[in-house]
């Protein structure tokens, strides 16, 4: 029996058992088997080789536009970053990715027109490979959707899912440390539904013997399967739908109704027409809260407060992601920081490296001479 052959026996079993506490060990196991099998046939039909995008990442952050040919990413990308990219009537005008950079609040961010995506990419078809291999690399997902075609949101996801990436979720707080012998211990905890031997099973389905392991939080099969792969990729994402200035408002309960149904809230995605270019400040600000950003305004000795170009950084980090974004050479050097701003107690409070810093805040690094 060949893999695919195989793949397909292990799917319908999945199918056809009912998933209880008395099954769930059983439906583990497959599914470990199913990511083995799934991921031993990717290598061999992929053994030749095919040529990818090489799209170099530059800017502060890089957010892949996703949609099927002609929904209108193309004509978004040069609205948005003024970027020259062909757009055209017809399914698959863009044929490599065009990158544009958008600048927005003092952050240069890297939008990315990747070619249209049709059913079965993820398998390969019309280059599917090559481009979800270029979505993989991206901060953020923007799918970009047809206010006609709104049913195709879950094509799309599909698409991307069968390729690793893991849309606005986290990795399981999973924990696996091999050892030499004692076979598989688990610790998991309260919140984890997840039985132990179902755990157990997964694991030595993906060829461990003798191992220490860790589990918390809700943690569904899939989700265990996932963390053990370690080659998913867990991305934000949010929704464009193009096109919103060809309807009228006596349509408009009917997108709403067609987006409930494939699980998007109206009130969360944003409407736009790239044609005409409305709903593009909308669409910028949704872009800039999803990635995280925070501007960072350097207090430079002897210039002052430079307000023009921020150092942008990521929501979470510290003094210490600041230094090593400025160089090494600062590190080496730093003695301690004053910050001003949202995240100070008072103006010029004196800070170490472990300091959380806030959108807006105003830093000056104290370095040793």
């Amino acid at each position: 029996m060949g893999l695919e052959e195989e793949i397909e026996d292990i799917r319908e079993e999945i199918s056809n058992t009912p998933y209880n506490k008395s099954t769930e060990a059983h439906i583990g196991r497959l599914k470990a088997k199913l990511a083995e099998l799934k991921e031993k046939l990717e290598n061999q039909s992929s053994a030749g080789g095919g040529q990818g995008y090489a799209v170099e990442k530059t800017g502060d952050a890089t957010v892949a536009l996703v949609g099927f040919p002609s929904v209108g990413k193309s004509t978004l990308i040069n609205a948005l970053t003024n970027a020259d990219s062909e757009t055209g009537e017809y399914e698959f005008t863009t044929l490599n990715v065009n990158p544009g950079m958008l600048k927005y609040r003092g952050a240069n961010i890297q939008i990315l027109d990747v070619p249209g995506l049709i059913e079965g990419a993820a398998g390969g078809r019309g280059g599917g490979k090559e481009v979800l291999s270029v979505v993989r690399t991206a901060d953020l997902v923007v799918f970009m959707l047809s206010v006609f075609e709104i049913e195709r949101y879950e094509r799309l996801q599909r698409e991307l899912y069968n390729n690793k990436i893991r849309l606005d979720t986290s990795p399981p707080n999973l924990s696996i440390n091999k050892k030499g012998k004692g076979g598989i211990n688990v610790t998991k905890s309260d919140s984890v539904d997840l039985e132990e031997e179902t755990i157990k099973g997964i694991l030595r389905e993906h060829g461990f013997v003798n191992a220490e392991v860790t589990l918390r939080g809700e943690t569904t099969i899939d989700e265990l399967v996932d963390g053990i792969m370690k080659n998913r990729v867990y991305l934000p994402s949010i929704v464009a739908v193009n096109k919103a200035d060809l309807i009228d408002k006596d349509y408009l309960p009917t997108v709403e109704e067609n987006l409930r149904e494939v699980g998007l809230d109206p009130d969360e995605v944003t409407f736009i027409s790239a044609e005409a270019e409305k709903g593009l400040d909308a669409l910028k600000e949704e872009i800039w809260d999803a990635l995280g950003l925070i501007r960072i305004y350097m207090d430079k000795p002897g210039r002052g407060v430079d307000y023009d170009e921020p150092l942008v950084l990521r929501e979470g980090d510290t003094i210490d992601d600041a230094i090593h974004e400025l160089g090494a050479k600062l590190d080496e050097r730093f003695r301690f920081a004053r910050v001003s701003g949202p995240s100070a107690k008072h103006d010029d409070q004196q800070v170490g490296r472990d300091h959380v810093l806030e959108d807006e805040d105003v830093l000056r690094i104290i370095a040793q001479r």
